[in-house]
């Protein structure tokens, strides 16, 4: 069999060749490039998809967020609950605003952030809790929001990987006061280059971040805030509206993916993920874990598989957040050592899949 791409973006794009191909032609022709009637209509659009209100589309997933904590007016002195276990972004959006993140450890069934632990975490400096859909799975929002709304916290929902995703029928990017996406490429709504969105049903938050995202300014010439240069572009928001059409489609074949996964790989000797009842994942990832996933991914790597690890060094462990190098975080630890992400795109075959699991069976035979 020829070899197993992570993701496929160029066959996941040739799928609908002739949406993005006039996509493209219509922003062209139309001479509007930035902040024009295709960013418009793809905001109104994804709203809806998302039973939010307001869709603000900025540069990218990190500036989403940011731009939200500068919205609620977090800062230096304060404190913003995170998860230990995440892709940094989540940990630099606080940090870009002067405030502080404090990392909570993960359900190690989900790898989502646990509930239970977060108000131990909680001081008088805490602002926000910021749970992180991880791999296309939502948090266990209830609990955080009743907690939230006990202590006045606001909850701001990372949902970059989870679009479509629901969690007890409702829609990802709706389950907190507000919450930031991504259009990274290799997202599930991916755009052509980077992009990100805003989602509230706030309006005095998505009018601040409208006015944020374009040099603090409402009226041009005229700022009254010291804001940014973060805008969804015509044609990036172009192309998005094309995938939005196809999303549901796209997410129904990633569930297909997973449960033949979890249905071939059941007897393999790994840790498959686990999804709750009250969840509908679109698996933006399909996570497992070895305690010889080194030696597992390396073998994969040999039949022609590529795999990835999302991710191998925790944010409490990298360079740049130094002054967290002496917090012990054993579960956020254990999981960069022991995941690892399988193939998963829409445009898998069948065959492609089981290829995957003979694959690993074979490794766990030696």
């Amino acid at each position: 069999m020829k070899p197993i791409p992570f993701l496929d973006l160029g066959c996941l794009n040739q799928s609908i060749r002739e949406s993005l191909d006039a996509a493209c032609r219509r922003v062209m022709d139309s001479g509007w490039f930035i902040m024009g009637p295709e960013l418009e209509a793809f905001e109104a659009e994804f709203a809806q998809y998302c039973d939010v209100k307001h869709c603000i589309g900025v540069g990218n997933g990190l500036e989403a967020l940011h731009l939200l904590l500068r919205a609620y007016d977090i800062g230096p002195g304060d404190e913003v609950i995170v998860p230990s276990n995440t892709f940094i972004a989540t940990w630099l959006a606080v940090s870009e605003c002067g405030a502080t993140p404090i990392p909570v450890e993960p359900n190690v069934d989900t790898h989502n952030i646990d509930p239970a632990l977060i108000a131990s975490a909680v001081t008088s400096r805490t602002r926000a809790i910021i749970p992180v859909h991880l791999y296309g799975q939502p948090a266990d929002m209830d609990p955080i929001n009743a907690l939230a709304a006990k202590l006045g916290l606001i909850v701001i929902e990372d949902a970059a990987q989870a679009q479509g995703s629901r969690y007890k029928g409702r829609s990802a990017g709706s389950l907190g006061h507000s919450a930031a996406t991504s259009f990274y490429p290799g997202k599930n709504l991916g755009a052509l280059g980077d992009g990100g969105a805003v989602l509230t049903s706030d309006d005095a938050i998505a009018n601040k971040v409208r006015q944020l995202r374009n040099y603090g300014s409402t009226v041009k010439y005229k700022h009254d805030l010291a804001g940014y240069n973060s805008r969804l572009d015509e044609m990036q928001a172009a192309f998005l509206r094309a995938k939005l059409v196809v999303l549901d489609e796209w997410n129904v074949r990633r569930r297909e993916i997973a449960t033949q996964y979890s249905d071939l790989l059941v007897d393999a000797g790994i840790i498959l993920p686990f999804v709750p009842e009250y969840v509908d994942p679109v698996w933006h990832l399909y996570v497992i874990r070895s305690k010889r996933r080194d030696t597992l991914k390396a073998h994969l790597e040999q039949q022609g598989i590529s795999t990835v690890i999302h991710y191998p060094i925790p944010p409490h462990r990298q360079a740049c957040y130094q002054d967290f190098q002496g917090h012990h975080l054993p579960i956020a630890e254990m999981l960069a050592e022991e995941i690892l992400s399988l193939p998963i795109s829409p445009v898998m075959s069948v065959n492609e899949v089981e290829f995957v699991a003979r694959a690993m069976e074979t490794s766990y035979a030696k």
